[in-house]
């Protein structure tokens, strides 16, 4: 079986996206197709045995809708600048909308005004004026019947084609209208031009010109709310795109240079400096780095990486330079597979979209054949043509889905306005249809139930030394590294405000000597994967893992027991040695956010089950689990394990939220019923949501 992502053009509504999967699914090898109007995009599931890709396009294609193999990122080298269409169509739409509104509101009140008095130019009132009036109204109609041309062009091509949809009713309903109008105006005309004044009255109630302008109108209005919702729905894959750097170093012959990212290729040498990103996956040849790997893992800890060592696209050199080949690019690097997870997901369809598919593609036909019916049924009944084109018109206007274009983005907009002076932005109402069903939330780890960052936790002297004067020191060696847990320490140094001037009664301690004589840490060298050397007041220190005071013949049996504790509850513990002598250790970890038990026991009052996924070891996600009281916690979970997990859940039966903190998240925010990505403190209720699709951004 082949898996094919086909990118579809031309569909406006649910009956559009209900046809092509109706047929499609009928052809002989086709396992499964879900099309989604949202990203017009649709994942085939087929035989290649039997068919191919071309044979599924062209079937669409005879449906009267534009197909083709969807290009991802993941097939080529990531675009430094991904097109965003949907900002392209919201920008058309807003331009379509300003136009119709235009012309429609003089068009609606000189219609309106007549009819209840309201206050006009003499010019147009009377019955002599009338004929004026209706030439005006068709001035005024003609612009919005231009600019609203795409709904009759793919109405009626549809509509030809045997498939009609939501764009065909607007068609028929306005374009009847319209006709209808233009026959009024003739009436008018032959009226006046015979002196037939009893006509008159009778062709100019024929006259439906603002009911053609309406409908237009207030169908564009519903497509540009829907415009503006769409044109966030890309953000999350934008970003996970402008993840790769435009170019990278590479080193070949000898000679140094830059080159676009795309002209890389596998077996190359690249460079990778302090600061840089990783351009592709690859391994590290020589040299080291502190790589800061939490766009694709999510954990803010860096991970140390040594000769030998494979890193990935995306990932941000934090310190340290190396040297590395490059052994996966383009489509096969890490980054431009979760990118495709991402797309793979968001093409899938909620059950509850496949049931508004199912009501559309009914709905359609059943009004046209209503009012056919209905015009027939007058005509029997020994009606005039004109009476019975005017119910068939009545039918179809009324039936026309101002509503379903209208009132649901409108609801939608008002319910969002609300949310928002409460601090919760909503942008679609699938995932709130959704919400209510969840019953299984999936939360990361790292930026969601954590703070995200790294801080020091615990200070623990030897004896003969003090907390504050063990932190100190850590502090003016830790100045020389640019490692993130050193600048953790350098943190919570200058939060307790060490640099202050010492007090007199401690001026004996070596803080003080170092303050009171400016002196700084020299002769720094790093030792990758095990921390650092250097030299404070004519003293030699080392500063680092467990590893490194082996190395250095520094005993640290007295703090073996608190190094166990630190490790047990997910702490790294950071050692210090003068020498041979052991001054303490310094722990920092990413702490728990001081709300999130609060939030966990209230989803779990809702009688949901909460599962936390991380890419940490599995000690650090037990000590997690106990102290905010989880259900369940998973370690070691990398992004596409992430979406793995949440799909598993789906397939045995449960409705799963997925909570995240960003792009590494973004498969399994895509997949699930509904996406939470958090960038604030976690309240459950009290909080700011950006709901994309079936995503919801907490912000």
């Amino acid at each position: 079986m082949r898996k094919e992502l086909l990118d579809i053009t031309g569909m406006s509504c649910s009956a559009c996206s209900s046809r092509i999967e109706k047929v499609v699914a009928r052809m002989e090898g086709v396992e499964t197709i879900a099309v989604n109007l949202l990203t017009n995009k649709a994942q085939v599931t087929y035989d290649d045995a039997k068919l191919d890709a071309n044979a599924i396009i062209a079937r669409i294609e005879k449906l009267g809708f534009g197909a083709s193999v969807h290009q991802a990122a993941a097939k080529a080298a990531l675009p430094a600048k991904p097109t965003n269409t949907a900002a392209l169509e919201l920008k058309e739409m807003r331009r379509r909308l300003a136009l119709s509104l235009a012309f429609t509101a003089p068009l609606f009140y000189l219609h309106m005004g007549l009819m209840y008095g309201w206050p006009l130019p003499s010019i147009v009132q009377g019955q002599q004026n009338l004929l004026l009036v209706s030439l005006l109204q068709l001035f005024c109609c003609l612009p919005v019947v231009i600019t609203g041309y795409k709904y009759f062009y793919h109405g009626l091509r549809n509509l030809w084609n045997r498939a009609p949809n939501m764009d065909s009713l607007i068609a028929i309903g306005s374009g009847a209208a319209f006709v209808y109008g233009l026959y009024g105006l003739l009436g008018l005309a032959y009226a006046f031009g015979h002196q037939r004044l009893d006509l008159v009255s009778g062709f100019y109630d024929a006259l439906y010109f603002e009911s053609a302008a309406m409908i237009l109108a207030l169908i564009t209005l519903g497509k540009f709310l829907e415009a503006r919702a769409k044109s966030h729905t890309s953000d999350a894959l934008t970003a996970l795109m402008q993840l790769a750097p435009k170019t990278a170093l590479v080193e070949r012959r000898g000679v140094q240079g830059e080159i676009p990212l795309e002209e890389v290729v596998i077996g190359d040498m690249l460079i990778v400096k302090a600061g840089a990103t990783v351009p592709v996956d690859g391994q590290i040849l020589e040299g080291s780095g502190a790589l800061d790997e939490s766009a694709i893992t999510g954990e803010s800890i860096p991970v140390d990486k040594l000769a030998g060592d494979k890193v990935t696209g995306g990932t941000i050199n934090k310190s340290g330079y190396f040297k590395m080949e490059a052994t996966a690019i383009g489509g096969d690097t890490t980054l431009a597979k979760i990118i495709a997870l991402v797309e793979e997901a968001t093409s899938s369809k909620a059950p509850i979209a496949k049931l508004a598919d199912k009501i559309s593609g009914i709905f359609v036909p059943v009004v046209i054949t209503i009012a056919v019916v209905a015009a027939c049924i007058w005509l029997m009944l020994g009606q005039s043509l004109h009476f019975a084109l005017t119910i068939a018109i009545s039918v179809l206007v009324i039936s026309c889905p101002c509503a379903l274009g209208l009132a649901t983005p409108t609801a939608i907009m008002v319910g969002t306005g609300r949310g928002a002076k409460q601090g919760i932005l909503i942008k679609s109402a699938t995932a709130l249809e959704t919400a209510h069903k969840v019953d299984t939330i999936i939360l990361d780890k790292t930026g969601t139930v954590t703070e995200g960052r790294p801080v020091v936790t615990d200070i623990l002297p030897t004896s003969g030394i003090e907390a504050t004067e063990l932190l100190n020191i850590a502090a003016t060696l830790e100045s020389l590294s640019e490692h993130p847990l050193g600048q953790a320490v350098a943190q919570a140094a200058k939060q307790q405000q060490l640099s202050a001037t010492p007090d007199a009664q401690a001026s004996a301690n070596l803080v003080d000597a170092f303050a009171a004589n400016g002196l700084v840490a020299t002769d720094y060298v790093a030792l990758p994967g095990r921390g650092f050397l250097a030299t404070l007041n004519k003293e030699r220190y080392a500063a680092g893992n467990l590893l490194l005071m082996e190395e250095q013949g520094v005993d640290t049996q007295t703090l073996t027991i608190q190094h166990e504790a630190l490790a047990s509850t997910g702490k790294t513990p950071l050692y210090f040695a003068q020498g041979s002598r052991l001054l303490g250790t310094i722990a920092v970890a990413d702490t728990v956010k001081p709300t999130s038990r609060e939030a966990i026991a209230k989803m779990r009052s809702m009688g949901l089950k909460v599962i936390m996924l991380t890419g940490d070891n599995a000690a650090t996600a037990e000590a997690i689990r106990q102290q905010v009281g989880l259900d369940e916690a998973i370690a070691q979970v990398l992004p596409q394990d992430k979406e793995r997990h949440v799909r598993l859940l789906q397939e045995k039966g449960h409705v799963v939220a997925m909570v995240g903190d960003g792009i590494n998240d973004a498969p399994a925010l895509a997949r699930a019923d509904v996406g939470i990505a958090i960038g604030a403190p976690m309240w459950l209720l009290k909080q700011r949501i950006w709901c994309s699709s079936k995503t919801i951004y907490w912000m």
